[in-house]
């Protein structure tokens, strides 16, 4: 009875620290797109599906890097490759859910160089090894150990419920969001 306990405290523990780093690196991937609007816009520009400041497809990036990958981290060669792989096949599928879902393209790379349908391209392959091994060797465990010092001094049940009112924003969001682009 005591294992059990104890694993499922550490399953949601887990749970709560998957969710947090989606939030997390969702809004930072949408700090990175506005700053590469503004940048070669000249002006702040909307960036992302959703409303608010968060590019959703950035939090699953780095959800499949902490918890899919993590067994290539020590190996950077594979981790460079399996990670562009992994992140163009998920950087297709998204673009074209988006594409059949709402009728519209959040990126287009149908200028660059060796790029399949404009939803992905020989170039942001590169870059997706390139980012993985930057992340899995020095952003994450840089936030990670950041959060932990955070979350340490935050009792257990107002991280929990803080993270799960967030996720709930983050659902209407994604909920109203859709409605938008469907209307």
């Amino acid at each position: 009875m005591e294992k059990k306990e104890k694993i499922s405290l550490t399953t949601k523990t887990t749970i709560n620290y998957l969710l947090l780093y989606f939030l997390i690196y969702a809004f930072i991937g949408w700090l990175l797109e506005t700053f590469y609007a503004i940048t070669t816009l000249g002006h702040f520009i909307k960036r992302g599906f959703l409303f608010g400041p968060l590019c959703p497809i950035y939090g699953w990036g780095a959800i499949i890097l902490i918890s899919g990958l993590k067994k290539y981290k020590s190996n950077s060669l594979k981790l460079f490759f399996v990670s562009a792989i992994v992140f163009s096949i998920f950087e297709y599928i998204v673009g074209y859910a988006l594409d059949a879902l709402f009728c519209a393209k959040w990126w287009d790379y149908s200028n660059d160089f060796m790029n399949l349908n404009g939803r992905i391209s020989i170039f942001f392959s590169f870059a997706w090894g390139i980012i993985a091994i930057v992340f899995a060797n020095h952003i994450h465990p840089f936030i990670e150990k950041k959060v932990k010092k955070i979350l340490d001094k935050i009792p257990e049940y107002i991280q929990f419920y803080s993270i799960r009112f967030a996720i709930c924003i983050v659902i209407i969001d994604t909920i109203l969001s859709s409605i938008k682009y469907l209307i």
